[in-house]
């Protein structure tokens, strides 16, 4: 027991496993996955900065979503690895407030670079004549600062509340990295109603971003609808289909992890959802962009050979 978060010098992780051939199985799987998430996103970085045809508002957001993803799984799997092939489960406090302000950073940066994403579509598609003035390079900029800007502020807010709360109901975290709502379990004060006010705000903030991108997707789906040839509905399609899924994936599992109800909640469905949220989208997002995209692959293919 602790008498508050000031006395506290390191915390522990949930131990993903117990025995030593599943605790260098777990560092070999995940060092597979970071490997492939570091190769992936690695590519289309270089993709795009690299192919001048490539240097449009739709692959400069998703060269911003591929670093950003870079930094969410930079931030969580490798101090697991190395917790699973040292066989120990501490982290620093420091290490611990950093996890916390980086995670919740990268995480809100990329919803709201999703929504400018969805945006970017939407004119692309409802208002292709005013694309060039509504999309130019300068608006772009300032719409991926405005989200870097907003998910740094966030972030900011959250991890100052959380760590000024007094913590003593012992330092053992529930989860394979540090994350808000498992420090907020080891909270002893009313205090912590005000970091669950701040929660509050960001789902109303989340679910406003949710609802624009539906209703972006709305009003694509009715102007595509009316496109006569077989060829534009490829090719909006192709535009619209990688984004959905990578929101869809985001939201699905962001959702269960934060929302899922008490009673369904035990340590390890709440480690498989935070591999979920945490670990697979940003593996997964740059082969979901690369798959159905055409100019990408050929920027790709280009860069390989």
């Amino acid at each position: 027991q602790m008498s508050n978060s000031s006395s506290l010098n390191e915390f522990l992780l949930l131990a993903f496993v117990d025995t030593r051939e599943l605790q260098l199985l777990h560092f070999l799987l995940f060092l597979g996955i970071y490997l492939a998430a570091l190769l992936g996103n690695g590519l289309i970085i270089t993709a795009i900065a690299c192919d001048h045809h490539l240097h449009t508002p739709m692959y400069f957001f998703l060269l911003n979503l591929s670093i950003l993803d870079l930094g969410s799984i930079s931030t969580t799997v490798p101090k697991s690895m190395a917790n699973s092939l040292w066989n120990t489960r501490t982290i620093s406090y420091l290490g611990c407030t950093a996890q916390v302000f980086l995670f919740a950073f990268f995480m809100s940066t990329e919803y709201s670079l999703l929504t400018v994403m969805a945006y970017d579509r939407f004119i692309a598609i409802c208002r292709p004549l005013h694309y060039g003035t509504l999309m130019g390079s300068r608006a772009c900029v300032k719409m991926a600062a405005a989200a870097w800007a907003s998910g740094f502020l966030n972030s900011l807010l959250h991890t100052a509340n959380t760590f000024l709360i007094p913590l003593c109901q012992g330092h053992v975290v529930e989860q394979l990295f540090c994350e808000i709502p498992q420090i907020l379990k080891l909270s002893c004060s009313d205090t912590y109603l005000r970091e669950v006010g701040l929660l509050v705000l960001t789902a109303c903030l989340f679910f406003g971003c949710f609802i624009f991108i539906v209703l972006s997707y709305v009003q694509i789906f009715t102007v595509v609808l009316r496109i006569p040839s077989e060829q534009g509905w490829h090719k909006a399609f192709s535009m619209c289909i990688p984004h959905m899924a990578v929101v869809s994936l985001l939201v699905s599992t962001g959702m269960f992890a934060y929302l899922k109800p008490p009673s369904i909640s035990s340590p390890a469905l709440d480690l498989v959802v935070a591999v979920l949220y945490s670990v697979l989208p940003p593996a997964v997002n740059p082969l979901i962009y690369s798959m159905r995209n055409k100019e990408l692959k050929e920027a790709l293919k280009k860069l390989i050979q």
